[in-house]
C-alpha cells in the first residue's frame, strides 16, 4: 500500500456543505410549521422588554416536536432585541438529563452568573441553601431579567423532587433589583401530576403543547435544511419524502428525520457515489434501529430479557396478539430452564407495561364480556435486529435458555 491511506478520502468532494446543519443542536434562521408556537412565546416573554415579569411557562410535546429549538430561536432574538433596547436579558439553559440534581441546577446557574474576583462554587460540598443565597445575589447584581430553561423538567422531578421548582419559581419574592421567569420543557404531559399543587401553580402559568409533525411538515424541514447542507442536485427525487415519511411513523420526530438523511448522505459518501438515493435512506433506518434498540436489549434486568425472550419465540413459532398468560408460561419455562425463581404473574404484568413504554414492545388490552380484559402483546422490535441473539450475547442466562425446549402453542 502506498501513500498515506487517508489520502484516497480526503481528495473526495464531500455531499455536505455544512454537516452542522443536521446537528440536533443546530440553530436555524426559519421555523416551518411552528409559528403558532413561536407567537405565543414571544407574546409572555415580550414583558422582559417592558420592564415587567413573564408568566413561567410548561412547554410539552413528544421528543423532536420543536420545543428546544423554538425556545432557543425565540431566545436568541429576544437576547438581541434587549441589547438593542439597554433592556438586558439573560438567558440560561440547563437540561435536566445531565444536570439532574437540586444541587447541580442551582451551582450551574450560579456559576454561569459569577464574575472575576467571586469564589468558585465547588460541584459538591456546601449546603444547598448558601448556594442558592449566591444565585440570588449574583442575579441582583447582574439585574434585569433572568430567563431559566429547564429542559426534560421531569426527569429532574422524578430524581430530585420538586423542592428546586419550589425554590425557582418563589425567588421573584426574594430578588430586589431583578427578575427571574421558570420555561419548562417536558415530553410528559402528565408530569405535573407529580408536583405540590402549590409548585405545579406557580410553574404552569402558561402551557404551549407542539403537536407533532406531520410528514409533509417534516418535508418541509429537510428541504430547508438541505438547502443549507448539502450541495445542490445530490438528493435523488424522493428522498427527503421518503425520510419524512419513515420520522412521521415515529410520533413526527423531526431530528430522527434529520438524522436518516445524514445517515443516508453519509452512506452515499462511503460508496463514493454522487447522489443520495431512496436505498441509501433504507441503508440509514437500519443503522439507526439497530443503533437505538441494540443498547436497550443489551442492557435490560434479567427478567424483563426473559419476558421479551418469551414473546419473540412464540412469535417465531408463529403466534401474534399473545396473550399474557402465553408470555407467562413460556417465561416460567425459560426461568425453569435457567434455573431462576420466576417472578409474580402481577409483577410480570408491570413489566410488560415498562418494555411497552420503552417501545420493545406492543401492548393493547381487549374486553374479554363477563371475562375481563386481558393484555395481548406483539413485539415492536425491527426485524433487522435479531433481539435473541443480542440478549444472549449480553446475558450468558439468555444464552442458555435458548438452548432449550419450549411446549409452545402454535399458530392455528
Amino acid at each position: 500500500m502506498e501513500g498515506n491511506i487517508f489520502e484516497k478520502i480526503l481528495g473526495q468532494d464531500s455531499l455536505f456543505l455544512d454537516r452542522k446543519a443536521f446537528d440536533h443542536a443546530f440553530e436555524p434562521t426559519t421555523l416551518p410549521h411552528r409559528d403558532r408556537e413561536v407567537e405565543a412565546l414571544v407574546r409572555n416573554l415580550v414583558d422582559a422588554l417592558n420592564g415587567h415579569i413573564p408568566s413561567n411557562m410548561l412547554l410539552y410535546g413528544v421528543p423532536g416536536s420543536g420545543k428546544t429549538v423554538v425556545t432557543r430561536f425565540v431566545l436568541g432574538q429576544l437576547r438581541e432585541k434587549g441589547r438593542e433596547m439597554g433592556q438586558p436579558v439573560r438567558t440560561y439553559e440547563i437540561n435536566c438529563r445531565q444536570v439532574d440534581t437540586r444541587y447541580r441546577v442551582v451551582q450551574t446557574l450560579a456559576t454561569k452568573l459569577s464574575e472575576r474576583g467571586d469564589a468558585p462554587i465547588p460541584f459538591t460540598g456546601w449546603p444547598t441553601d448558601r448556594v442558592l443565597e449566591q444565585l440570588v445575589e449574583r442575579m441582583d447584581r447582574a439585574g434585569g431579567v433572568h430567563i431559566i430553561v429547564l429542559d426534560e423538567i421531569d426527569n429532574l422531578v422524578e430524581r430530585a423532587g420538586d423542592n428546586l421548582l419550589y425554590n425557582l419559581t418563589n425567588l421573584n419574592t426574594i430578588l430586589k433589583r431583578s427578575r427571574c421567569c421558570i420555561i419548562g420543557i417536558s415530553n410528559d404531559l402528565h408530569f405535573t401530576q407529580l408536583l405540590d399543587p402549590r409548585v405545579s401553580g406557580r410553574l404552569g402559568q402558561e402551557d404551549l403543547i407542539f403537536h407533532p409533525y406531520g410528514a409533509s411538515e417534516i418535508t418541509d424541514i429537510l428541504t430547508e435544511r438541505a438547502k443549507t447542507g448539502l450541495r445542490e442536485e445530490v438528493l435523488e427525487q424522493g428522498v427527503v419524502q421518503l425520510c419524512a415519511a419513515l420520522a412521521a411513523q415515529e410520533h413526527g420526530d423531526a431530528r430522527r428525520a434529520l438524522d436518516l438523511l445524514r445517515i443516508s448522505v453519509q452512506k452515499a459518501e462511503q460508496r463514493s457515489q454522487t447522489k443520495v438515493e431512496p436505498r441509501h435512506v433504507r441503508l440509514a433506518q437500519s443503522q439507526l434501529e439497530h443503533d437505538q434498540v441494540t443498547p436497550v436489549l443489551q442492557t435490560l434486568p434479567l427478567h424483563q430479557k426473559l419476558v421479551l425472550f418469551s414473546i419473540r419465540i412464540n412469535e417465531d413459532n408463529g403466534l401474534r396478539n399473545i396473550s399474557t398468560g402465553e408470555v407467562y408460561r413460556t417465561y416460567s419455562d425459560a426461568c425453569l430452564n435457567v434455573n431462576v425463581e420466576p417472578l409474580t404473574p402481577r409483577r410480570i404484568s408491570t413489566l410488560l407495561n415498562e418494555l411497552d413504554t420503552l417501545g420493545m414492545i406492543m401492548a393493547r388490552n381487549v374486553s374479554k364480556g363477563r371475562g375481563g380484559r386481558s393484555k395481548q402483546v406483539n413485539s415492536a422490535i425491527p426485524k433487522t435486529v435479531d433481539a435473541i441473539t443480542t440478549m444472549s450475547d449480553a446475558d450468558p442466562l439468555i444464552a442458555e435458555a435458548a438452548r432449550c425446549r419450549y411446549r409452545l402453542q402454535s399458530h392455528l
